[in-house]
């Protein structure tokens, strides 16, 4: 189904999670093995990302139309900037089409491992805002973009830069967007509240990051600019060699969290699964 239609539709705030492609064959059973667990929560779509730099795209092309011929759900395919030309990316995008796939999640990327910045590929793109212009006149594609509430880490404008590139991803065709995950929903609420005086319409939704190994937590949000507030720390530091002890602290948290974020009427929580299911079906559970 197309992600317009499942945000149209969803008569409450919907689940949806996200996968990255693994590396091994071993890790990729694993990936199907939690794909048919989280199938018990009924998540309204399922992402797959790009991977680091772009490296696993055939991979992540596979996954995705796996999930399309295997499974029940709606797969959301990521394409990123990073190492293709418009060329490629619109035959990858072509064989999407032909195979049903009908949703997209376009991204810059990151910059692929040993380079100091994004370089843009020649004949390729530099912005997601081209991207998803790009996906929009290719094909009759559900697109979806990303955003950060907090501002991306390469951001020199900060939030107010992050909601500018929201506007145009908007105008560009995107028709929902994914934040960046985020442990304080101040953070998110200003960020919609002034996201909407800026003309922002699509539905944004919330990334859920459950703690589920809080030195590797602190690690991701140190790169991706997601700031862990005092209180948690306080929290999980006592207790951070106990990767049980924080796997359930961490699943409360969360769920407190994603309350707070559907008592205030969000179209959806959005779960970076880290390719498990026990954190995200738990908490849906308990939802």
């Amino acid at each position: 189904m197309r992600l317009s239609n499942i945000l149209s539709n969803a008569d409450k705030p919907l689940i949806s999670c996200e996968f990255f492609p693994p590396k091994t064959d071993k890790g990729e059973e694993n990936l199907w093995r939690c794909l048919h667990e989280l199938q018990t929560i009924n998540p309204a779509y399922v992402s797959v990302t790009y991977g680091a730099g772009g490296t696993t795209q055939e991979r992540t092309k596979r996954i995705v139309l796996g999930i399309k011929e295997k499974t029940g759900l709606s797969p959301v395919a990521h394409l990123t900037c990073v190492g293709s030309t418009s060329q490629q990316l619109g035959e990858l995008l072509d064989e999407y089409a032909q195979a049903g796939i009908e949703n997209i999640l376009a991204l810059r990327g990151d910059a692929p491992e040993g380079q100091d910045g994004f370089e843009a590929t020649t004949g390729g793109f530099s912005y997601a805002t081209d991207l998803i212009d790009f996906v929009h006149e290719r094909g009759d594609f559900s697109i979806a973009c990303a955003t950060y509430p907090e501002g991306h880490p390469e951001s020199k404008g900060g939030v107010a830069d992050d909601i500018r590139y929201l506007k145009m991803k908007q105008d560009n065709g995107a028709v929902c967007a994914v934040t960046q995950y985020f442990f304080d929903n101040d953070t998110f609420f200003r960020f919609r509240d002034a996201a909407s005086k800026a003309g922002v319409t699509i539905p944004l939704i919330p990334g859920m990051m459950p703690i589920l190994n809080y030195e590797q937590i602190v690690r991701f949000s140190a790169m991706c600019g997601a700031s862990v507030p005092a209180f948690m720390h306080e929290k999980m530091q006592p207790i951070q060699s106990d990767l049980d002890a924080v796997k359930a602290l961490g699943i409360e948290l969360a769920t407190k969290q994603c309350q707070a974020l559907i008592a205030d009427n969000v179209a959806g929580l959005h779960f970076y699964t880290l390719n498990k299911s026990e954190a995200t079906i738990a908490i849906a559970k308990e939802l």
